[in-house]
């Protein structure tokens, strides 16, 4: 059972198009630097071509959209802004360098 104060954040993904490493692979990066700042992580298999990220039921990837899937610090940055503006994401703050 999840902790209703803590953000839950469902993956939906289209197991027809092969999109479940994908979605696991997003949910281990969000927790590998959110922990247990999140409630839960929910994978959730859906129609065809759908991957889309939603945060206590708001839309912050979606993949038609956004165009294509989420780069992972990016993805990072939405989940931090809508749940902690103030927390650092130490080097995914820093700006890219070419």
């Amino acid at each position: 059972m999840s902790d209703e104060r803590l953000p839950s954040i469902e993956i939906h993904f289209c197991p027809g198009c092969r999109w479940w490493l994908r979605a696991g692979y997003t949910a281990q990066e969000l927790f590998a630097t959110f922990g247990y700042e999140i409630g839960e992580i929910r994978l959730i298999p859906g129609p065809k071509g759908i991957y889309v990220i939603k945060v206590n039921g708001e839309t912050i990837w979606d993949r038609h959209v956004d165009g294509g899937f989420p780069e992972i610090p990016d993805l990072k940055r939405r989940f931090r802004d809508l749940t902690d503006p103030a927390r650092e994401l130490g080097h995914l703050e820093k700006p890219q360098q070419d």
